[in-house]
């Protein structure tokens, strides 16, 4: 999987991308099919062994990269973690999952303790961008967060299977980059892992604009595929002036959603 995703990021940087972002926890299975502490292995340091693999290929190709791994801050504290690396390898941050499921299928918690380190955005060479991770999707509130921050766009890398959400995924993320008004980039596996479950993960990753309408055509639901697409973030401006979403919000009104 580090080679295969290697290869992308060549791929990429060849045809002019200048960012990229990879699947949820890409280096190796989901995992978390199973609850099992075996698995428990493929967390490492962040910034760690993976992230100065991919520094140095990012300061090689001038790309900025979005690298979702699994991260061990000390034994028995681990995480669901991106790590964010600017174009000339320069390690920016990470994000640590916030919204952890456990549900069939998807038994996270075994896994990752909740995120700490609330919405970062990240001043990249293509501008500050944000990083949610699959299931944070369904979740308004940090959408929100990052739009206040100033990302102008989102990275949503995840791993999400046909039969539990297939429903959700070209509806939630379209709204929320019309209600946050900044390009989301959706990223998906692909297939089943039959050695760790039934998961048919579905793919069609896309980008997305600030007026909910895809950039090109939606990707593969089945076959993996390297997704590039131009986006006008000139877009953001036409947006913000017609829509004046932030200047309109009531956070004055808005105690009670933060009780428990």
């Amino acid at each position: 999987m580090i080679k295969v995703h290697e290869d992308y990021a060549r791929q990429a940087g060849a045809a002019g991308a200048q960012v990229i972002c990879f699947q949820e926890l890409f280096y190796g299975p989901y995992f978390c099919q199973q609850q099992d502490a075996e698995y428990y292995e493929y967390a490492e340091s962040v910034p760690g062994p993976t992230t100065e693999r991919f520094a140095a290929l990012a300061r090689e190709l001038g790309l900025v990269m979005v690298l979702p791994v699994y991260e061990q801050e000390q034994p028995g504290v681990l995480y669901n973690t991106a790590a964010v690396i600017d174009a000339d390898g320069t390690y920016l941050g990470k994000y640590r999952k916030n919204h952890i499921p456990q549900v069939k299928g998807f038994w996270e918690k075994f896994y990752f303790r909740p995120g700490n380190l609330g919405y970062p955005i990240f001043d990249t060479a293509v501008g500050w961008i944000g990083v949610y991770i699959c299931y944070d999707r369904h979740f308004p509130e940090g959408w929100r967060a990052l739009g206040l921050a100033g990302a102008k766009i989102v990275f949503n890398p995840s791993a999400t299977s046909r039969g539990l959400s297939a429903y959700l995924w070209k509806l939630e993320q379209p709204a929320s980059a019309v209600a946050n008004e900044y390009f989301i980039g959706a990223i998906n596996r692909v297939g089943i892992e039959s050695e760790f479950g039934d998961n048919d993960f579905y793919g069609t990753s896309y980008f997305v604009d600030p007026e909910g309408k895809f950039v090109g055509e939606v990707g593969h639901d089945h076959d993996p595929e390297l997704i590039i697409r131009d986006l006008d973030l000139g877009l953001l401006d036409t947006v913000r002036d017609r829509w004046q979403f932030y200047r309109d919000r009531r956070p004055d009104a808005y105690g009670d959603l933060t009780k428990p």
